[in-house]
């Protein structure tokens, strides 16, 4: 795994003046960060009202990299309290920031919610949560976090995934690597552009691991689309037993390659790492918690693009497991 720098765009102190007032203005009318039909109304206006400098700082990931980090937010460790000890006690912590997100992300494209997942926030909490510690999720720790797609299983989920770091002192990393920077042959591309294998909900979604009013759909791990390769990935949640050899032997094959590409981005308070999630598949290393108020404490927003044209056709058919996605409404 490489430790190069992932692209940089530093946001100048007028931009960063523009998100505090904005996120200032919306917390004094609102009373709160818990998102609402007036304040996803609000956070849609004032993003909308950003100078065409902010904009460009949020402009599409640019690179084959399929990321950058999103530098010049100011975060206070003491201001923000101790870290929560899961997402559901986290309540108002850090509300400035989880205003800050939604509107980089009202900028990005549609801040993203699930009905099933941490009671249909829009910015999660990730935190180290005991009884976690060995999961696939968020919560874990003491694993390695496989790189995955986010919200792989369902077709609905974010084009962009941005993570806001607000407390990181042990230097831990989320990992991430590009399809655009693999090698595989054409034999290779071939197989994983067919649809043979689900990719099952993963444990955040105890509702959709449930699901049984229709049969898992098989979905392709590469699509090719007119800007280049696109992937759809989840090992720890594809049944891989159920494949023949041959595609066995190309899923590996890849693995690997994106395994020789991944760069740890280890993120400091401030920090927002946004992830083409069409492009890049992301995990993290694993830690040994605090459990002490200073574990690493992360804010993640999901973004959809109106309009985007780089997955296949055939996803607008699957059921999605039950789960509903839900968007934030334009300005």
């Amino acid at each position: 795994m490489s430790t190069a720098a992932a692209p940089v765009r530093q946001l100048d102190a007028h931009s960063v003046g523009e998100l505090h007032r904005a996120a200032e203005k919306i917390l004094a009318e609102c009373g709160t960060s818990a998102t609402s039909g007036p304040l996803l109304r609000l956070v849609a206006q004032q993003a909308a009202a950003f100078s065409d400098t902010l904009r460009h700082h949020c402009r599409p990931v640019d690179t084959a990299d399929g990321l950058f980090v999103l530098r010049g937010l100011e975060v206070d460790d003491a201001a923000i309290g101790p870290t929560p000890a899961d997402w559901s006690s986290a309540a108002g912590s850090g509300a400035p920031h989880d205003i800050e997100l939604l509107l980089l992300a009202a900028v990005m494209g549609r801040p993203l919610a699930w009905e099933g997942q941490q009671e249909g926030r829009f910015v999660h909490n990730i935190v180290p949560s005991p009884g976690h510690e060995t999961e696939q999720t968020g919560a874990s720790s003491t694993v390695l976090l496989s790189p995955h797609t986010e919200d792989a299983f369902h077709p609905g989920r974010a084009h962009l995934l941005m993570l806001g770091c607000m407390r990181n002192h042990d230097r831990i990393a989320t990992t991430a690597a590009s399809v655009r920077r693999v090698r595989l042959s054409d034999a290779d591309v071939d197989v994983l552009t067919r649809p043979v294998l689900p990719i099952l909900p993963d444990d955040a979604y105890a509702d959709a691991q449930g699901y049984a009013a229709e049969a898992p759909p098989p979905v392709p791990v590469l699509h090719a689309c007119d800007e280049g390769m696109t992937l759809r990935f989840d090992p720890a949640y594809t049944p891989l037993e159920n494949a023949d050899a041959e595609y066995r032997a190309a899923y590996g094959r890849l693995e690997e390659e994106l395994a020789r590409v991944s760069v740890a981005v280890s993120l400091a308070p401030g920090e927002v790492l946004v992830v083409d999630n069409d492009l890049v598949v992301h995990g993290r290393v694993p830690f040994v918690p605090r459990y002490d108020g200073a574990d690493r404490w992360l804010k993640r927003a999901s973004v959809r693009v109106p309009g985007r044209r780089t997955r296949p056709p055939a996803e607008a058919r699957e059921h999605g497991y039950g789960q509903a996605a839900v968007e934030a409404p334009a300005a």
